[in-house]
């Protein structure tokens, strides 16, 4: 009998994480190796937020918490989401999680039963498939195509729906694509969901201060009938460069946060304390961090675009939001390498491109879509530009 259970057969290593680790090897050895693979801003917490945790340490502020999360924490939370987009959540509707990945996992975790359906629109974040597998549940890939603007379509949607589904994963700014759902897009998915009572919207807006040529929207706020069957997810890792704190949150019906919190109480109890009162004060403290940060991921952005549109093989769209490009490869399937190794997929294309040239990035078959890969811009300019000049003339090199 295995030690391991069988269901974790059903589960992929993370690409992102493995292709991060095979950079920090290749680093180890001597070389200059420019990792564009991690979704990580590359900015540093805001210091009145580092201060909040110091002084929440100070002040011995490091015993145990309630599961939910401290209450001024969830205050700030119902605060933000009030001012932002008009929903109104009472703090019992709100729970905070060791970051965003929990706390989603723990709404699925609670809610889905063996054979229930996930619907996912593809590309997507490399872990939503396999946290549904592991909570029990079936992925059922959306293919979105990047003719569309890699943006789920209502069609696509209807067609994906069946008695078991009971769950819309939506991410907006979308990790790889950096699609943005606009207001106009939400009502035509959520005209398609008040058809499907059984279905609830799973709304993952972590990206969601980081648009550039399009307006953020959230589906309880664009669909106030939806608002009980929808799970609003965010948290302060991207916007506030606070990745390494674990703080994120999530705001829906007062049974499925009463079911996450009990998944929590049993696992990892809550998160930091300390992480706690730094959060409390970003999401209530001058923000005017994010709009430099915003800024600066867009002139990334437009000189990384402008940069692997110059490359023999590659074609890459504008992104509204988040932080990375998500150009496609197809023009170098095919090709050999120097070395005389044959372009099959675009993982063959992310391993000669870390192996031969030293630039780290993700293959898109990690997020679901090939042939494609994300480069992240959460780098300094220099280092964009050194990497996507790698990137041209590793192109440049195949035949």
């Amino acid at each position: 009998m295995s030690l391991v259970a069988e269901r974790l057969g059903l589960v992929r290593p993370s690409e992102t994480k493995a292709i991060t680790a095979r950079a920090g090897e290749l680093r180890d050895k001597g070389a200059d190796v420019i990792t564009l693979s991690q979704g990580e801003p590359d900015f540093d917490t805001p210091s009145a937020v580092c201060e909040a945790g110091i002084q929440a340490i100070r002040e011995g502020r490091t015993k145990y918490t309630a599961v939910a999360g401290i209450k001024p924490l969830r205050e700030a939370i119902r605060t933000s989401l009030g001012r932002d987009h008009g929903l109104d959540y009472g703090i019992d509707q709100i729970t905070v999680g060791c970051g965003a990945k929990q706390v989603l996992f723990n709404a699925l975790f609670a809610t889905l039963d063996p054979g229930d359906e996930v619907v996912i629109p593809t590309p997507c974040w490399v872990s939503y498939p396999d946290m549904v597998t592991l909570a029990g549940g079936k992925p059922v890939l959306a293919a979105c195509e990047e003719s569309q603007g890699f943006k789920l379509r209502p069609s696509a949607l209807e067609a994906a729906i069946t008695p078991r589904t009971k769950w819309l994963i939506l991410n907006s700014p979308c990790n790889p694509s950096g699609a943005v759902y606009s207001r106009d897009d939400l009502l035509a998915l959520a005209a398609v969901l008040r058809r499907h009572a059984h279905i609830h919207v799973l709304s993952d807006d972590i990206y969601e201060k980081l648009t550039y040529d399009a307006a953020f929207a959230t589906m309880a706020a664009v669909a106030p009938d939806l608002y009980g069957r929808t799970l609003t997810i965010n948290g302060v890792s991207k916007a506030d460069a606070m990745t390494g704190w674990r703080v994120g949150y999530g705001a829906g019906p007062r049974a499925l946060i009463t079911a996450m919190n009990l998944i929590q109480g049993q696992t990892s109890s809550h998160t930091s304390t300390i992480s706690q009162y730094a959060a409390t004060e970003a999401l209530s403290g001058d923000r005017h961090h994010i709009e430099q940060f915003a800024n600066a991921f867009r002139q990334r952005r437009d000189v990384t675009v402008a940069k692997l549109n110059q490359a023999e093989g590659l074609s890459c769209r504008a992104p509204d939001g988040a932080f990375y490009v998500f150009p496609s490869c197809s023009g170098v399937i095919g090709k050999r390498t120097p070395g005389g190794k044959v372009i099959g997929t675009d993982t063959d294309f992310a391993l000669y491109l870390l192996e031969d040239f030293a630039v780290a990035v993700v293959p898109g078959s990690g997020f679901m879509a090939s042939p494609y890969i994300r480069i992240s811009c959460a780098a300094s300019l220099e280092d964009l530009i050194r990497a996507c000049d790698r990137i041209i003339a590793a192109c440049a090199a195949l035949s």
